[in-house]
């Protein structure tokens, strides 16, 4: 395939090695200094683009692809207020956008963990759940996509809970999970599930030891993503 890559920091570059390893041509690598070569490209010779950049770039960025008729991947987090507006241009498009917070198998089998934690939790009264992530220090955004998620799957699936807030910010609200966050070098990400009681505490957690599982994962995506129209997310891709 041809794929243009937008965002060329550490995951891009790791993504656009496994590409290259697997066959595609990376015709574009497009970061905040050099984004004008997007107008000297023929958006027809691209098969897919895929996005890791900055928040403040990812709506332009996939704007740009879907507006072009070019199927997007989109992994950046820290702006998903806006993703309603995205979602709405890919169905008026037909084109295929997929995003997702992590693109790990291994993170997403962990995801599909937490909600069956969850739905178990609701008959045993008594404990208190919380979230912890740990991230390198050049990670903007915090929490983490990935413990949005995970928190958004509890919500869904545990009778009580209506929001997240970060653990530092005061919240009178009963129904509000906290997460903590935290940035320390070097660590390419750490995610905890707790359940503490007077009694006992249970946790489920997940660490990652490279991004070699998330660009891989992308990658995966991004081959299968061509010819698929709308809005679509990891588990579509899984089937779970």
């Amino acid at each position: 395939m041809n794929i243009i890559l937008l965002g060329y920091g550490k995951m891009g570059k790791i993504i656009g090695e496994i590409a290259e390893s697997r066959g595609h041509q990376i015709l574009l690598k497009i970061d905040e200094n050099n984004r004008e070569l997007l107008e000297s490209i023929d958006p027809k010779t691209i098969d897919v683009a895929i996005e890791f950049s900055q928040p403040e770039a990812a709506v332009s960025n996939i704007s740009w692809c879907l507006n072009h008729g070019i199927p997007v991947v989109s992994g950046t987090t820290g702006w998903l207020d806006q993703k309603p507006q995205m979602d709405q241009l890919a169905e008026e498009k037909g084109t295929g956008f997929f995003y997702a917070s992590n693109f790990s198998i291994g993170v997403n089998v962990f995801f599909k963990v937490n909600e069956y934690l969850a739905k178990l939790m609701n008959e045993v009264p008594g404990y208190n759940v919380s979230i912890e992530e740990i991230h390198h220090t050049a990670k903007k955004d915090a929490p983490s996509g990935t413990a949005i998620t995970l928190a958004e799957g509890i919500i869904k699936n545990q009778r009580g809970f209506t929001a997240w807030h970060l653990s530092e910010q005061s919240s009178e609200n009963g129904q509000s999970i906290p997460i903590t966050s935290k940035r320390i070098d070097p660590a390419p990400g750490t995610h905890i599930i707790r359940y503490q009681s007077e009694i006992d505490d249970i946790e489920i957690s997940h660490t990652a030891h490279s991004r070699q599982g998330f660009a891989l994962g992308a990658v995966l995506v991004a081959e299968w993503l061509p010819g698929k129209k709308g809005v679509l997310t990891m588990n579509d891709f899984l089937s779970f």
